[in-house]
């Protein structure tokens, strides 16, 4: 049972960036919780209509994840992997390579996005 929700898990983080990638406002409304929070690499906060609503001024042109581990804690997942990115924000071009943490929460019976962390790498990571 374990593998089976840690695989769902897993499909629904690529999901989550195809919906990124794509600027999916509809599928990332239904991705994320209501209380979503996400904390930038520079450590600003964004709620959930403030993350899908930085697709205006914000677009992904490469989205890669790798490293990709997935735990499980009951109807709670944290899933950590390492996202190197490229996009355009305000009209200047932008690449980060990030470790990223997520946390995922199953709510009536559906697991959701209810947070997120992006962290620098390391200049030698």
């Amino acid at each position: 049972m374990e593998d089976t929700e840690k695989e769902t898990v897993l499909g629904l983080q690529r999901q989550f960036d195809a919906a990124e990638l794509a600027a999916d406002a509809e599928r990332l409304r239904d991705l994320l919780t209501d209380d979503f929070q996400s904390i930038g690499p520079k450590g600003y906060v964004l709620d959930k209509d403030q993350w899908i609503g930085r697709h205006a001024q914000f677009q992904y042109h490469v989205l890669d994840t790798s490293q990709i581990d997935v735990r499980l804690y009951g109807d709670t997942a944290i899933v950590r992997n390492v996202q190197s990115n490229k996009a355009t924000s305000h009209g200047r071009a932008v690449a980060l390579r990030v470790r990223v943490s997520q946390v995922w929460v199953k709510q009536e019976g559906a697991w959701r996005l209810a947070g997120i962390q992006f962290s620098p790498m390391a200049d030698d990571a």
